[in-house]
C-alpha cells in the first residue's frame, strides 16, 4: 500500500471508525467525480484570475468597476500611476482576459468593466472577512 493510500486509510479510520480497501476506492470514486465536473473550458477562468493578480490591472479593473461606465485611457492612467505604457499593457491582458470591453472612437479608446470582472470582484468583496 502507498504512503497516500496508508494516510487515506488513517483519516477515513478517524472520522468512520473503520476502513478497508473498498472504502479507500469509494472515497477516491467520489473526489474523482468532483474533478470530472469542472467546466470544459478551465483555461480561461485560469487566465482571469492570473490577470487579476497583477497590482495595476487589479486597480483598473477596480476603477472601471466602480466607474460603471466606459472611461478613457487618459482618464486610467492618472490613476493607477504608471506610464502610458503600463496602462496600455495591462488593458490589452484585461480584454483577452475577457475582463473589460474596448471601444476606439476616432483616436480615443474607452474600456468598460465586463460582467464576468464585476462578478468576481463582487465575489472577492462578499468572501473577503470570511476568509479571514
Amino acid at each position: 500500500m502507498s504512503q497516500q493510500s496508508e494516510r487515506l486509510e488513517r483519516l477515513i479510520t478517524d472520522q468512520e471508525g473503520e476502513c478497508c480497501a473498498d472504502d479507500i476506492d469509494a472515497h477516491i470514486e467520489t473526489l474523482e467525480r468532483h474533478v470530472t465536473d469542472l467546466p470544459s473550458d478551465t483555461a480561461r477562468d485560469q487566465a482571469a484570475l492570473k490577470t487579476l493578480s497583477n497590482d495595476t490591472r487589479y486597480t483598473i479593473v477596480r476603477l472601471l468597476a466602480a466607474a460603471g461606465r466606459e472611461l478613457c485611457v487618459c482618464e486610467i492612467t492618472p490613476v493607477v500611476d504608471v506610464s502610458d505604457s503600463a496602462v496600455s499593457h495591462a488593458l490589452s491582458d484585461l480584454s483577452d482576459a475577457g475582463l473589460v470591453t474596448r471601444r476606439k472612437d476616432g483616436t480615443w479608446r474607452y474600456y468598460e468593466a465586463t460582467d464576468r470582472a464585476t462578478g468576481l470582484l463582487t465575489a472577492l468583496d462578499q468572501t473577503r472577512e470570511a476568509s479571514k
